[in-house]
């Protein structure tokens, strides 16, 4: 295989992933034949989400809005409190039991705690999201910054380069694939901390739609729903992807030609 048709099956292989699932779930349905309610078939689905879809976009843009607001500022905390631990061994040794402890709390549990002093709405969707994706920012950049060989800081520091020039032209861009990878995880895990705090205390959002539509029996929609989620983080995580590989394409391991390009 050429590498032009190596990069053409990469590019088509999600999608053909994509259409064997809906294959093998709507031959499942015709196999089994289930109540609606129970498990819709895809045609089902691909109805409601027409039949609703005016509304749907309100609660997905509802949705992404406070995800992205949320996963920003865990970028930013994130990635700030990672330097801070990675610039040191013993503020490591220190903070990071710490962070261990505060993403071990099951993030459905602090949500009342957040509607007392946030209220309902967006101020406990975004303060979720950003508690699930800063953790991993965090910690992943920590992690890159302690990567960087003592021998060539001290190689550095001995052609004296301070500690900031160490910082800023070798330890943070030996950690941004590090910060990048992790961004592809936080940002998934946004979605997941923002659709729970919708569920419980939010009048708007694809979480609250998804309750609604359960009370009432309407299965289909809320596969619509899940569909909707599940296409935002995918977009979300391939923008991550499209911009890692822009900014750390150096780090990527380029693919070797076959010999004779087969």
């Amino acid at each position: 295989m050429t590498p032009k048709q190596q990069r053409l099956a990469e590019k088509a292989a999600p999608w053909v992933v994509i259409a064997g699932l809906l294959t093998l779930w709507q031959a499942a349905i015709l196999i089994f034949n289930p109540k609606p309610f129970i498990l819709p078939s895809p045609l089902l689905v691909y109805h409601s989400f027409l039949a609703y879809r005016e509304p749907i976009m309100e609660h997905a843009i509802f949705t992404l809005t406070n995800t992205l607001i949320g996963f920003a500022i865990g970028i930013v905390v994130g990635g700030l409190l990672g330097i801070f631990i990675g610039m040191s061994r013993l503020i490591y040794a220190g903070f990071y039991p710490l962070l261990i402890g505060i993403n071990s709390v099951p993030k459905a549990a602090v949500v009342p705690v957040l509607v007392i002093w946030l209220g309902i709405g967006s101020p406990p969707a975004i303060a979720t999201a950003f508690l699930l994706s800063f953790f991993p920012i965090a910690v992943n950049v920590a992690a890159g910054l302690a990567t960087v060989e003592p021998e060539l800081e001290d190689v550095l520091r001995s052609l004296g380069a301070s500690k900031f020039d160490v910082l800023t032209k070798i330890s943070l861009p030996r950690s941004l694939p590090y910060f990048f990878a992790s961004l592809k995880v936080a940002v998934t895990l946004a979605f997941v901390g923002t659709v729970i705090s919708e569920t419980l205390a939010s009048n708007d959002g694809i979480g609250y739609m998804m309750l609604q539509a359960a009370s009432q029996f309407r299965t289909p929609l809320m596969f619509a729903g899940l569909i909707v989620i599940a296409a935002m983080g995918i977009g979300t995580y391939l923008v991550c992807a499209f911009i890692e590989v822009r900014m750390t394409g150096w780090s990527v391991r380029k693919p070797t030609p076959s010999v004779g390009g087969g």
